[in-house]
């Protein structure tokens, strides 16, 4: 048998420790408040949307650091605390929506002659101006859903369905119709409670 160094052991050699070879650094975004860079900034935020941003001048002064603040103040959701409210302080009026509905086709449509191009147009306007009255009557948590439909007269039938989940207590409908020789103008009127 043969020995093998002085000591009789092998003394162990510690094997070089290797490091992983050090990654590039990531390039640092460019800041909002960095002039050059803001247009992109809202360049790669409006990406999907249709607009294109051509040159956008930031508010840029002394106080530029506030500024970022306000902005993030500005864009933070509203937190309220739950109120375990189960039902409405102001239950929903079927009658008195539905006469100012009726109000509102009657003024709008008087002198109105049936033409697809227009009515497409009217029925947006009318369907915003209905929303807009009937917020008016301050249900608070209602969400109001409104469909305002033009039938032409042309000696056909029609059936219009409308099919919804929702609370019996506290949800309803309202249906308004203005009528004309040449077309027939229907409005609906989904108000549904959010607890």
């Amino acid at each position: 048998m043969e020995k093998g160094g002085h000591g009789g052991k092998s003394a162990a050699v510690p094997a070089p420790h290797l490091q992983p070879p050090p990654q590039p650094r990531k390039e640092r975004r460019p800041s909002m408040f960095e002039k050059e860079a803001y247009a992109q900034i809202l360049r790669e935020r409006l990406r999907e949307s249709f607009h294109d941003v051509q040159y956008v001048e930031p508010p840029f002064d002394d106080s530029i650091a506030d500024l970022g603040k306000e902005w993030k103040s500005a864009l933070a959701k509203l937190k309220f605390a739950n109120s375990y409210r189960m039902e409405p302080l102001k239950k929903f009026q079927a009658h008195s929506v539905e006469t100012k509905v009726q109000q509102i086709l009657k003024e709008s449509l008087k002198d109105v002659k049936y033409d697809d191009e227009v009515f497409s147009h009217l029925s947006l306007e009318l369907a915003d101006r209905i929303l807009s009255a009937v917020k008016e009557f301050g249900y608070h948590r209602y969400k109001f859903i409104i469909k305002v439909l033009f039938i032409q007269k042309t000696g056909q039938a029609i059936n219009v369905a409308s099919r919804w989940i929702w609370d019996v207590a506290w949800d309803s409908w309202v249906a308004a119709k203005h009528e004309t020789e040449t077309y027939v103008a229907l409005a609906l009127v989904f108000a549904l409670y959010c607890e």
